[in-house]
C-alpha cells in the first residue's frame, strides 16, 4: 500500500473511532432493572413476538425475529427480516451470523440470556403477570432504546384513551365476568392475578369468581364450574387456535347445555377473543389495542 493509501485508511479509522466514542450512550427500563448500550441499536435481533409487536409499531425492523410469529397483523416488512429460530429455541449461528447490537429476549428465551450474551448485549423485555401496565412499560423502554420515545408517548396516550372507553362501556353495562382458556376439551380460568388479569383489574370487569388460583396456565375446571359460577359475561381465549395445534376450538368445546345455562349464554355476551394477541403476544402494544377494540365492538353490539 502507497504511503498515500496508508494515510487515507488511519484517517478513516480514526474517522470512525471518533464517531463511535462520540455516540450518546441509551439507557432504559428492562424486566431486570436499567439497562445501557454505548448507542442506539441499528441492527436489532428479537427473540419476542410481544416486543416485535411493540417494536414494529414504533416504526422499526428487527434484522432477526422468531419464527413462526403466530399473529397476522404485522407489516410486511418483517418478511425480509431473517429468521433466528423459535422462541424456545433460538438459532444461535444464525444470531451471531447477524451481528445484533442488542438481542430482545422475552419470558420464552429469558433463560438462554446468558449464553446469548456471548454474541450481543441482551435486554429482557418480558412482560409479566399484569399484561398491561408492563406492556406499557415495555413501550416506554422501546422508546428509549430506539430513540423515540415521543412515538412511544403517542401509542401509549391513545392506548390510555381506548382504555377509557371500554371501562365506560363496561360500567355502564355492568355485570361480572369469567375468564376462560380452552386448550381442546380442557378448560381453565384466570383471576385477577393471572396472565389476563389485566381484562379484571385495568377493564374494569369485576370477578365473577374470587379466589381463583394463581397460576400460569391458569386453574383447571370443569363445565360444571362454569354452571356454578354463572358468570354476566364470559371471555374466551383459545389457546389451541393461538398455537395452531389443530384441536377442537372453543366454541365446540364451549357448546354445552352447562355453558349455555349461563347468564352469559342466554345474554349473548359470550366473547371470543383473538387468542394469539393475549396468549402469544401478550403486552405488546398492538395487542393490548386490539383486544380492547374486539371487547368494544362485541359489547358495543350487545
Amino acid at each position: 500500500m502507497t504511503l498515500a493509501g496508508r494515510l487515507l485508511t488511519a484517517c478513516a479509522f480514526l474517522a470512525a473511532t471518533a464517531l463511535s466514542a462520540g455516540a450518546d450512550p441509551v439507557t432504559f427500563d428492562t424486566a431486570q432493572g436499567p439497562m445501557t448500550l454505548p448507542e442506539t441499536p441499528e441492527r436489532i435481533v428479537a427473540l419476542d413476538v410481544s416486543a416485535i409487536d411493540t417494536i414494529t409499531a414504533l416504526g422499526v425492523i428487527p434484522a432477526g425475529v422468531v419464527a413462526p410469529l403466530y399473529v397476522d397483523y404485522l407489516p410486511e416488512a418483517l418478511k425480509d427480516a431473517t429468521p433466528v429460530g423459535t422462541f424456545f429455541e433460538p438459532d444461535f449461528e444464525a444470531i451471531a451470523a447477524l451481528a445484533p447490537d442488542v438481542i430482545v429476549v422475552g419470558p420464552r428465551a429469558a433463560a438462554m440470556a446468558d449464553a446469548l450474551s456471548r454474541i450481543a448485549p441482551v435486554a429482557d423485555m418480558s412482560v409479566g403477570t399484569d399484561a398491561f401496565a408492563d406492556g406499557r412499560a415495555r413501550l416506554a423502554a422501546f422508546g428509549a432504546m430506539l430513540g423515540r420515545a415521543d412515538a412511544a408517548a403517542a401509542l401509549d396516550a391513545d392506548l390510555q384513551a381506548r382504555l377509557d372507553e371500554v371501562r365506560g362501556m363496561v360500567a355502564a353495562q355492568g355485570g361480572n365476568a369469567l375468564i376462560v382458556m380452552t386448550n381442546g376439551p380442557k378448560l381453565s380460568v384466570f383471576g385477577p392475578n393471572s396472565r389476563f388479569g389485566w381484562l379484571h383489574i385495568e377493564v374494569g370487569f369485576a370477578p365473577a369468581v374470587e379466589g381463583i388460583t394463581d397460576n400460569r396456565h391458569g386453574e383447571a375446571v370443569s363445565f360444571e364450574y362454569i354452571a356454578e359460577a354463572d358468570p354476566a359475561t364470559l371471555l374466551v381465549v383459545d389457546r389451541g387456535a393461538a398455537i395452531g395445534d389443530g384441536s377442537d376450538g372453543a366454541k365446540a368445546t364451549l357448546d354445552n347445555p352447562l355453558v349455555a345455562g349461563t347468564k352469559a349464554a342466554r345474554a349473548g355476551r359470550v366473547i371470543y377473543l383473538s387468542p394469539a394477541e393475549l396468549y402469544i403476544a401478550t403486552g405488546g402494544i398492538r395487542s393490548l389495542t386490539r383486544t380492547l377494540d374486539e371487547i368494544a365492538a362485541a359489547l358495543g353490539a350487545m
